[in-house]
Formats: C-alpha cells, sequence, structure tokens
C-alpha cells in the first residue's frame, strides 16, 4: 500500500497515520516497523513515533489477510439511507455487530452490504472492508462505509481532522449539571474487567460534549441527553457518562440498570429499557468526491420511543 500523506495528517506519528490508513491495530503496526515493512519517503522507518509531513509518501508492506468467514449475509437486515459510488449510509439495527470479530464472525453488518456491494471486499482492511467507524453492537443509529479507495482516504482523514459529526441521544439516570458541558477525560482498557472499558490515566484522549435536551421527573429522574463525539474511542459516550454520574439507561456494564443516588437499585426494571439507551441520530462528513457537505439524522427507534414515552 502506498498513500500521500493529507495536511490533515500533518504532524502525527507514523504509528497513528499507517493504523488509520490500514484500519490496522497499534500493536499490529509496531511489529510492521520493527520488521521494516514501512517506508516514509522511500526510507525505512525505524522508530514509529516518528512524526510525517504533509504530501510525503508513506508505503507499507501490508500482511495478506484471508478470512473464510467474511461472506456475504443476505439474511442479515440492512437499512441503507444513502448510496453512492463512493459511500453507503445506513440506520443501523440494534443487536447487530458491525463486523467480524472474537464471538462474532457471521451475521454482521459488513458481511449483510458485501451481499449488495460486493465490492466493498478491495476496501480498507480485509477483515472489516469500508469501515471507518463504529456502533457498538447495541447501539442504533447511522454509519458510514467507505465504498472506494477515494473515500475510505478521505474518511479516515476527516475522523482523523474531527471534520465528521457525529451526534447521539442517550437517555441517562438523574439530571445532570450543569445542562451542557465537556467531559474530557481518557478512556481505556478496564484493569478490572478486561472486556470494559474505563477513564484511566493510561487512556488516549477522550472527549464528549454533552447538552440536557429534556428532563423529566416520574416514574424517576431522568434526562435525555445529546452527545457529540470530539474523538472516538471504544464505549467513549457510555464511559464518560457513567463517569459524572449519568449512567445510560439499560446500560448494564455502566452501572445503567440501576442508575445512581437514593432508591436506584430499584430503578432498573422501572423503565423497562430492552437496551443502552444510545442512538447515533445525526451524521455529517464532507463528500469524498465532491466535497460537499452530506447529513443525515435517524428518528428514535420504536424501543426507545416507547421507554421515552413513559416519562414525563
Amino acid at each position: 500500500m502506498k498513500e500521500r500523506i493529507p495536511e490533515s495528517l500533518a504532524g502525527e506519528r507514523v504509528d497513528r497515520v499507517v493504523a488509520m490508513l490500514t484500519g490496522l491495530p497499534r500493536s499490529t503496526v509496531a511489529d510492521l516497523v520493527a520488521g521494516g515493512a514501512v517506508r516514509l519517503g522511500g526510507r525505512q522507518v525505524t522508530v514509529r513515533s516518528e512524526r510525517v509531513q504533509a504530501g510525503a509518501d508513506v508505503e507499507v508492506e501490508v500482511p495478506e489477510v484471508v478470512d473464510e468467514a467474511l461472506a456475504a449475509a443476505p439474511e442479515v437486515p440492512v437499512d441503507v439511507v444513502y448510496a453512492d459510488e463512493h459511500v453507503v449510509v445506513v440506520d443501523k439495527q440494534a443487536g447487530v455487530v458491525v463486523h467480524p470479530g472474537a464471538g462474532n464472525r457471521t451475521g454482521t453488518l459488513v458481511q449483510a452490504l458485501l451481499h449488495r456491494y460486493p465490492e466493498l471486499v478491495g476496501v480498507g482492511q480485509p477483515e472489516r472492508p469500508g469501515v471507518v467507524h463504529r456502533l457498538d453492537k447495541g447501539t442504533s443509529g447511522l454509519l458510514v462505509v467507505a465504498r472506494s479507495d477515494l473515500a475510505y482516504r478521505s474518511l479516515v482523514a476527516q475522523l482523523a481532522s474531527r471534520q465528521v459529526e457525529r451526534r447521539y441521544l442517550a437517555l441517562v439516570w438523574g439530571l445532570p449539571e450543569p445542562g451542557r458541558g465537556l467531559v474530557d477525560a481518557p478512556v481505556g482498557r478496564s484493569q478490572r474487567v478486561p472486556t470494559r472499558m474505563a477513564v484511566s490515566s493510561r487512556g488516549r484522549t477522550a472527549r464528549t460534549a454533552y447538552e440536557v435536551l429534556r428532563r423529566f421527573g416520574e416514574p424517576v429522574e431522568a434526562a435525555l441527553v445529546g452527545c457529540t463525539l470530539e474523538t472516538g474511542r471504544t464505549h467513549q459516550i457510555r464511559v464518560h457518562l457513567a463517569a459524572i454520574g449519568h449512567p445510560v439507561v439499560g446500560d448494564a456494564d455502566y452501572g445503567g440498570n440501576s442508575g445512581a443516588g437514593p432508591g436506584a437499585e430499584s430503578r432498573g426494571g422501572q423503565l423497562g429499557a430492552p437496551r443502552p439507551f444510545l442512538h447515533a441520530e445525526r451524521l455529517a462528513f464532507d463528500h469524498p468526491a465532491t466535497g460537499g457537505r452530506l447529513c443525515f439524522e435517524a428518528p428514535l427507534p420504536a424501543d426507545l420511543q416507547l421507554v421515552l414515552n413513559g416519562l414525563q
């Protein structure tokens, strides 16, 4: 793979740039650097923390990965909101995994898209073709997938430079004060429960802006919150809202089944949330080919709207 460094990635570490362009984990990129598989401006990179300059060529000998589990899956539901030769925007259903991984080898969103758009198989990382960002299995809402190499490079760069707008709706326990703020706290792998994330000094920079949209007092205190991602870490919104004492309703992993405060132990069943109340409602980005701004919005799905209807 050979790519020219865009202006938006100037000054970034070479290992981070390679990870974004290839979709490979940073640990894998570190191994590639150590093995002499990464070149910058025609010379072999020996230090993965080296900073890149705009206009320089980065070359990577990407190992070929063959994943037999990555087969088209026409049975998986997929709601395509928009599609052209470069991008596909979908409104993902809750319960659908975005791409194959440990414990989820089949029945993923990517495999459903491969049935409709087989050319995706050659875009981006082999085991997750076209994927530039993800939503958790239990999260519904808008997601963009690259359908061409041009789109993949453009969207990766836009995400890195924070040009992609991603806004979520979350229902949280309690009434956040102040009603608008920014949670700026690094997020990393939990030391106690490896399958979860946590606010940690060893984590990566993470910032979530929030705004209280509606407040409810019955049958319990809760708030509908709009969250905008400035970064995109795993479980970021769920971890950040829990960290400020207002976990997402229905989120068993981060305290959302019981809420917070007096009487919290009895709250879990009162609202009947079937999953974490988190929905990616708005997505906006620049079209990779035309440069025009594309904006999409997805209403709350019926299961979450039903929970909201029970509050006042």
